[in-house]
């Protein structure tokens, strides 16, 4: 979570300030050298269509939106969502502020991260590194991610099928700073997921888990099994 600095840095160049809404496809920013090449924005949009070379994609002011099948190298931004449609494709994705969706069959080969936002990731579904946040949701269905999951005060949903390697870390709250609510994190490990890994709770937290899932060990914790397809309450 400390590569925000190079995207913020973009407020404060006007070179950007007259693009209010820059589209993949006809940014005049946006160069061809490879890897190298970005698309950038301060406030603005940023829309990427199919069929389009993978660029970096920047905002600051702005979402991010990657059309089915799309692609994307790093997709950052500071104010604003990030949503790839079926079947996309990414390197890493970062949000300060805002949510980040994947849709069906998304595969992000590193990490995915916010820090106060909603991550979700829909069936089929692939992130090669690690998922974090710092406070929202995060909620995986029939979905996989590779780097394991980390968060301070976000409900975690592992969905029925789902997989997690790398294990499951909930962070205590840094002294004098506080994320969000202020009630008990609810994590809930569903029919037939797994957990590959150690689940360490540095805080306390209320934990479900399937009597048909798989986990690794858990410290900090006390599991609550549960059967059919939800826990109670």
């Amino acid at each position: 979570m400390n590569r925000y600095v190079p995207i913020a840095m973009l407020a404060v160049m006007g070179v950007f300030a007259g693009c209010t809404n820059a589209d993949y496809s006809d940014d005049k920013e946006a160069s061809a050298d490879g890897d190298d090449s970005k698309t950038s924005a301060v406030n603005g949009s940023i829309s990427v269509r199919a069929g389009q070379p993978a660029t970096n994609v920047e905002t600051v002011n702005g979402s991010i939106k990657v059309d089915d099948e799309g692609a994307v190298n790093n997709g950052e931004t500071v104010n604003g969502s990030i949503v790839l449609g079926q079947r996309a494709t990414a390197k890493s994705l970062e949000t300060v502020n805002g949510s980040i969706t994947l849709d069906d069959g998304v595969k992000v080969s590193s990490d995915v991260t916010t820090v106060n936002g909603k991550l979700t990731l829909d069936k089929g579904a692939d992130v090669g590194g690690r998922l974090e946040n710092v406070n929202g949701t995060i909620r995986l269905t029939e979905a996989h991610v590779g780097g394991g999951i980390h968060t301070t005060s976000g409900d975690i949903e592992i969905g029925a099928n789902s997989k997690v390697e790398g294990g499951i870390k909930v962070e205590r709250e840094q002294m004098g700073f506080h994320f969000g609510k202020n009630s008990v994190p609810r994590v809930v490990i569903g029919p037939g997921a797994v957990v590959d890994g150690p689940l360490t709770f540095q805080r306390k937290v209320a934990l479900y888990v399937s009597e048909s899932a798989k986990i690794g060990p858990v410290t900090g914790a006390e599991a609550v099994k549960f059967s059919g397809d939800t826990p109670p309450g």
